[in-house]
């Protein structure tokens, strides 16, 4: 693309080209990331039952008309807070990985039900408490009881060349720990295998849980500023352009402590502050600490593709939007962080 005079059918391949790669190369990151547990997830309460039903269509259509795809979802809604998306990845996960066992022919079963405890798994002991079972269920070769014990780890595949990465269970055990939960296999050859995903279960009346389908209010970035900070030039510049193309104003603070020293000349400028993680000095959770101490008005939503910070404690009460980003993924979530102060100033004003 920086040849000159390429045609525009030319440089649409290309473009094309690029996104593609880059979006296999953040499933791949992704994967990685899942398997060492060092993924920010994005943990939100949501029907289980509903989130199966939603990727039914998807698998239907992944494993072809030879393979019959059941599900058995109980009749009372059954809560769980994890990652949604994470959770839909790994059931087409298991879901593919049992389409090629059967080599596109037989019996795929998923289905769900509250159980009262996690059993002894790989050694580890009994685990006691509400949780929800998991089970996706083939009729194909079954697991070799060589290679049983090997399955989780990563790029290990009995697939031929190019057919898989051997990531797809190191995601599906990393997701489940890091949730709270865990996975059980069952196989015999020549009958099939039977995963067992366990995750805790919540209830929709659980204190300090926000239900996420909450509806976004749409708001115009014009008339908004937002102070970046972002220590990687390149990224501070795409996010500078996205904003602009969004109506959006915006100053870029290459550090931390910059981003203190704009505040500090008059926050009032400023309508969010969207911040990096990972930075030299001050990172974005203390950055937004300290401005929540110190500005308690100001929104701040934070911008991660890696942090063990974040894997390890979570998003400490701040809106993350995860790297890569699209343009309109940064729309929605400045909707919802200017949403918030709408809302905050609104009950400041009537004494609320």
């Amino acid at each position: 693309m920086r040849r000159p005079n390429i045609a525009d059918d030319k440089r649409a391949r290309y473009i094309d080209a690029i996104g593609d790669t880059a979006d296999r190369a953040t499933k791949l990151t992704g994967q990685l990331l899942a398997f060492s547990r060092r993924q920010a997830l994005k943990p939100e309460l949501f029907d289980l039952g509903a989130s199966i039903d939603n990727v039914s269509d998807m698998i239907g259509t992944l494993t072809g008309s030879r393979i019959v795809l059941e599900t058995h979802i109980p009749d009372q809604t059954i809560h769980a807070v994890a990652d949604r998306a994470q959770f839909e990845n790994v059931i087409v996960n298991l879901a593919v990985n049992a389409r090629d066992a059967m080599e596109g022919e037989g019996t795929l079963t998923i289905a769900a039900g509250a159980v009262s405890g996690i059993p002894s798994i790989r050694s580890h002991e009994p685990i006691v408490g509400d949780f929800i079972a998991v089970t996706v269920t083939d009729t194909g070769t079954g697991i070799d009881p060589a290679q049983i014990d090997r399955i989780y780890e990563p790029f290990f595949t009995t697939k031929g060349v190019g057919e898989g990465t051997g990531l797809g269970l190191s995601q599906v055990i990393g997701f489940a720990k890091q949730s709270g939960g865990d996975i059980n296999v069952e196989s015999v050859v020549g009958r099939g295998t039977t995963f067992t995903l366990y995750l805790p279960r919540a209830y929709s009346d659980e204190a300090g849980i926000e239900d996420q389908a909450k509806d976004e209010v749409a708001i115009s970035g014009e008339g908004y500023c937002i102070l970046i900070v972002e220590d990687n030039p390149q990224v501070g510049e795409f996010a500078t352009q996205a904003l602009k193309e969004l109506g959006y104003d915006s100053i870029l603070a290459t550090d931390a402590e910059k981003a203190l020293i704009e505040l500090e000349r008059g926050c009032d400028r400023f309508h969010i502050v969207f911040s990096d993680v990972v930075m030299p000095g001050m990172n974005g959770i203390d950055l937004g600490n300290e401005i929540r101490r110190s500005y308690p008005d100001v929104p701040i939503v934070l911008t991660s593709g890696y942090s063990h910070v974040l894997a390890r404690n979570g998003k400490h009460g701040f809106e993350l939007l995860h790297k890569p980003y699209s343009v309109e993924q940064l729309s929605r979530v400045l909707r919802k962080a200017i949403g918030w102060q709408k809302g905050t100033s609104a009950k400041a004003r009537s004494g609320n």
